[in-house]
């Protein structure tokens, strides 16, 4: 009974061991399968195209033969650090009523030009105008009390020449037309008083300029110092921009920075009005304002840049038809005793001229020849 039992476990156990050695085998070569996919996909099994490309000293030299050479300068461009900011309007100001009152004409809207003493709104003015007939019977009034109290002291004082009137009579006249005289004088200024508030009714414009904002509408009531409408002089605008603490000490007060409006396309040349001596806390940058000629288009709010220049910075470029794009690789052939060498190079920003700033690979002097077919061949 033993017997059997040992042989059924001992088939047991080697059909899972071939099973087990049949699972590995089938995951080894799942894993083989892939990592010939990835060889195939990076171009394991291709030719590569142009061959190996040389860096060293150890570069195949070819002959330079007729192609044409440039040496690489160096030049010196000038720096440039910029500070952003926005458009404001130099003069933009607030009319505010100075009355309560009614709004009885608007004639205004947000956008509007309009000029100096044009009547930006009317208010509801009939208890002023009561006010200011009232102060016109009281001048009348104490005018006549004046004339009358001048007539006496005259006539007194012809009685009191031929000693028909004493001392005390002629000093009671002159206090009587002294009084009058400052009645009268009381009176005309509530009369001037009435006007200027009559004249609080309809407001106007102090300056020649265009309508930002309407902030009430006809029909509305104000209150003494409720803004009305918002204006700016759309002839004198400024940049206000914020420069940090270390480029502020290289501007000064009244001379010239150029200026970008980047939604125009804009740059301009403008003075600089204003750098407001204190510095925000969280950026350690001042206000730094700069005001010059308004350019048409130009509207309070807009985006700009303040260019501050820096010291000029020596850089070297070669045309740009020297070099040679392999795909993400750059190449320039250099002339070494008539003979070319290919070389690696990393190259940056675009200069004028048609050339191309190097950042590695070349060195000043270095004479370069100009590719056979022209960049990105």
């Amino acid at each position: 009974m033993g017997a059997p039992s040992s042989k059924r476990a001992g088939r047991a156990d080697s059909s899972r061991l071939v099973a087990a050695l049949g699972k590995s085998a089938l995951g080894v070569g799942f894993l083989a399968a892939v990592i010939l996919l990835l060889l195939w996909l990076a171009g394991a099994f291709e030719p590569k195209i142009g061959g190996p490309v040389h860096t060293g000293r150890a570069a195949a030299l070819q002959p330079a033969g007729d192609r044409p050479r440039v040496e690489v300068a160096a030049i010196a461009v000038p720096r440039i650090e910029t500070a952003v900011g926005s458009v404001e309007a130099v003069h933009e100001l607030t009319v505010a009523s100075k009355l309560l009152a009614r709004i009885e004409t608007m004639n205004v809207t947000a956008g509007a030009a309009i000029k100096t003493g044009e009547v930006i709104a009317v208010l509801d003015s009939e208890d002023l105008q009561a006010r200011l007939q009232q102060s016109h019977a009281a001048v009348a009034s104490a005018r006549a009390r004046r004339d009358q109290a001048q007539r006496e002291f005259d006539r007194l004082q012809e009685v009191f020449a031929s000693g028909a009137a004493n001392q005390l009579e002629l000093n009671r006249a002159q206090t009587a037309l002294e009084s009058t005289q400052g009645d009268l004088l009381g009176a005309e200024q509530a009369q001037r008083e009435a006007e200027t508030i009559l004249g609080y009714a309809t407001i106007r414009s102090p300056i020649s300029g265009v309508v930002i904002d309407k902030l009430v509408e006809q029909g509305d009531t104000v209150a003494p110092g409720q803004p009305m409408v918002t204006l700016y002089d759309p002839e004198r605008m400024q940049l206000v921009a914020s420069v940090r603490e270390s480029l502020t000490q290289r501007l000064t007060v009244g001379e010239p920075v150029d200026v970008q409006v980047e939604s125009l396309d804009l740059q301009c040349t403008g003075i600089i009005s204003e750098i407001v001596p204190q510095a925000a806390q969280g950026s350690r940058s001042f206000l730094v304002k700069v005001t010059g000629p308004c350019p048409e288009g130009v509207y309070s709010g807009m985006f700009g840049r303040l260019l501050i220049p820096l010291e000029d910075e020596q850089v070297l470029v070669v045309p740009a038809a020297a070099v040679t794009r392999v795909g993400q690789i750059e190449l320039v052939d250099v002339v070494i005793d008539d003979h070319l060498q290919r070389r690696a190079v990393r190259t940056g920003r675009v200069m004028p001229g048609d050339t191309l700033e190097v950042l590695s690979g070349l060195k000043a002097g270095e004479v370069v020849a100009l590719a056979a077919r022209g960049p990105g061949s």
